[in-house]
């Protein structure tokens, strides 16, 4: 049998491979060719391995490799004795792809008439005996009338399913309009007629050329994923080319989803309906997957939250893991809206559930939610189940879209007010390291803590023993600086043991580090006239620390004209800063105000700069003045439904929370 495959490879014009792609890739792609031979009807994905190593499409386009490797391809995903049929197919879909979508000058001249030459056999593989090859063929097929030729011929379910999928979408590319009309009328039949996992496919195809199908059809969509008793006939159809195995009705679900990008209400409507259902029917994976869409939703539109809350607060008794997890990350995110359901999140502690894909367990998530509510209950143990993680060098990987642990400083920085009950836990893993002056091994959190504590400020006071010890360890020194400065007087004691830890060939540390030592009582002079001279005066390359020099105040009017020409000339990052600066020292908010309010409207006008967004508007409220013109661009970005951020996952909400706090605070001045 093998001999078979080979005879048929020993026809095709191996001489024209080494001139094509030159004697090495030529030995490589002999070689995988061969092994793929030798291997016939055992011949598995896996196997063709180093053929896709040899010829897959280039980032850039489609290579000579290509070209040269055609016909061999060709012949071995058609013969009969060949037992990878179908990856090769998929090679030679993802070829053609790559070929339409790149342009000219990235496609080998010889591609397209090699592609033509081929045709007849490229077309075979639609008909071919192995429902597996006329499923990966299907974007092979030229055309609306040839598909429809194959939604007639087909038999196999799990074939005509993804050939209705294809209809949909080359009917939408179509400028025939009767062969478009009939692919209207055959959807429309499934729609009426078909089994479950064919309705929602039909619906898929529809919305190719009807974008508000999906909308009309939405109870048809909750009826067919709701059944519980239709759920395997999904993972018996629902097959698309390019994708090993097929769909379960979960995967098909958040493809479903993803037909509501541009109608949001309908697309929680279907959630909200699919978790009614699953609760009622006690249907555990169709829970989670409406959960984890739902979860989407959330970090993309506020206005899901009064829906996604009470069923989320209703699942925290779930028998299962998986939707108790989700449901406590959900109300975690949801912060002080998640307050009725604090006791049964207390309940929950304890719970070591977890899920197969995400971070942490029940508990962990529980016990974040009550942080996030402000219930005590959560303090216990609380800094040691953060780092418990971490003992052992931790190394963190998830989707960013998807429910994980929050970051330590998400936690702990806004408890400040309890910083009497976490300090001492703080205190005790900042000292853990080696004995070799410091220098050793520290626990992962140490740069974390240390921006916990220059949150608290003045409350975390008691650890300046611990953020001392850290100064000369370069790797921490200037977090641990700032940290000091934001204890206020109570770290004035460490005035000269940060003056120690400048680093000799980093200018820029040396002014943060004069800096640091006169907020800690040092003499202002001196570091006035270090930071104030590392202001450039002229043209230039505008460097310096304009940030620390506004920290003086008028005392700093010497060096107002190097601010103002900053704050004139510099780039989007220097200009509202040396703004701040300068209001700081000349005690007149303008021109500052209206240099930072140029920060304002390019995200009342779509746009993601909510960093800069964010320190405009807490440097107007310090000004203490904000324009009429401001004001209306401000109430504009407030009554978005996104969340202010660009962040998809918890810290969506959080920095929504806090931009729209700030936004709050500048609307409210007089």
């Amino acid at each position: 049998m093998a001999r078979t495959v080979g005879e048929a490879l020993d026809e095709l014009p191996w001489e024209r491979l080494e001139p094509a792609l030159g004697r090495d890739p030529a030995v490589e792609l002999r070689r995988a060719l061969r092994r793929l031979a030798r291997k016939g009807t055992a011949a598995t994905e896996e196997d063709c391995g180093p053929l896709f190593d040899c010829v897959a499409p280039d980032p850039r386009g489609v290579t000579a490799v290509a070209t040269a490797a055609l016909p061999f391809v060709v012949v071995l995903a058609g013969h009969p004795d060949m037992g990878a049929r179908a990856t090769l197919v998929q090679l030679l879909t993802g070829l053609s792809g790559a070929a339409a979508e790149a342009g000219e000058a990235a496609v080998d001249a010889g591609w397209h008439e090699a592609w033509r030459r081929h045709r007849p056999r490229l077309s075979g593989l639609l008909v071919d005996p192995r429902p597996e090859v006329r499923r990966e063929a299907l974007p092979l097929a030229e055309g609306v009338g040839v598909l429809l030729e194959r939604w007639r011929a087909e038999t196999d379910p799990a074939v005509r399913l993804p050939v209705l999928l294809a209809l949909g979408t080359a009917a939408a590319g179509s400028g025939a309009a009767e062969a478009a009309e009939r692919v209207r009328e055959i959807v429309a039949g499934v729609l009426g007629t078909g089994t479950p996992a064919m309705r929602v496919a039909a619906v898929h195809a529809r919305a190719e050329f009807d974008p508000q199908a999906p909308v009309r059809e939405l109870d048809l969509l909750v009826e067919a994923l709701s059944d519980p008793a239709a759920r395997p006939g999904f993972e018996a159809l629902w097959y698309v080319p390019d994708i090993d195995g097929p769909l379960n009705r979960e995967d098909v679900l958040s493809w479903t989803a993803g037909l509501f990008e541009d109608a949001p209400e309908a697309a929680l409507s279907l959630v909200v309906r699919l978790v009614d259902a699953a609760r009622r029917t006690g249907d555990t994976l169709l829970c989670r997957a409406a959960l984890d869409e739902g979860w989407r939703l959330l970090v993309s539109m506020r206005s899901a939250a009064p829906a996604l809350l009470p069923r989320a607060g209703a699942l925290l008794g779930d028998p299962d893991d998986g939707v108790r997890y989700r449901a406590a990350h959900l109300l975690a995110a949801l912060g002080t809206r998640a307050a009725p359901y604090a006791d049964e999140l207390a309940g929950l502690l304890d719970d070591p559930g977890e899920d197969e894909f995400f971070e942490g367990t029940v508990g962990d998530h529980a016990r974040w939610a009550l942080t996030r509510i402000g219930d005590r209950r959560a303090l216990p143990e609380l800094v040691e189940r953060l780092h418990a993680p971490y003992k052992d060098q931790y190394s963190r990987g998830y989707c960013l879209g998807d429910p994980h642990l929050p970051e330590v400083e998400d936690v702990l920085a806004p408890l400040g007010a309890h910083a009497e009950i976490l300090l001492p836990a703080i205190r005790r893993l900042l000292r853990d390291s080696d004995s070799d002056g410091g220098r050793g091994r520290r626990t992962p959190l140490t740069g974390p803590f240390l921006h916990v504590l220059q949150a608290w400020g003045p409350a975390a006071a008691p650890a300046l023993p611990e953020v001392v010890a850290l100064l000369d360890d370069t790797r921490y020194s200037l977090a641990a600086v700032d940290a000091l400065v934001a204890m206020g007087p109570a770290a004035a004691a460490a005035e000269h043991a940060v003056r120690r830890c400048t680093v000799p060939d980093a200018p820029g540390n040396h002014q943060k580090v004069a800096w640091a030592a006169w907020r800690l009582g040092g003499d202002p002079g001196t570091a006035l006239r270090l930071i104030g001279e590392a202001v450039p005066a002229g043209e230039g390359p505008f460097r310096g620390p304009v940030h620390l020099l506004g920290d003086f105040g008028p005392a700093a009017a010497p060096y107002a004209d190097r601010v103002r020409r900053l704050m004139e000339n510099g780039d989007t990052w220097l200009r509202p800063r040396a703004a701040v600066a300068l209001w700081s020292i000349t005690g007149e908010p303008e021109p500052s105000a209206t240099v930072l309010e140029e920060d304002l409207p390019p995200v009342a006008l779509g746009g993601d700069s909510y960093g800069g967004f964010l320190h405009a508007l807490r440097a107007l409220a310090r000004i203490g003045t904000v324009s009429r013109t401001a004001r209306a661009v401000l109430h504009t970005v407030r009554s978005f439904d996104r969340p202010l951020s660009t962040y998809r996952d918890y810290r969506a909400i959080l920095q929504d929370e806090t931009i729209r706090a700030a936004i709050d605070e500048v609307l409210a001045l007089p």
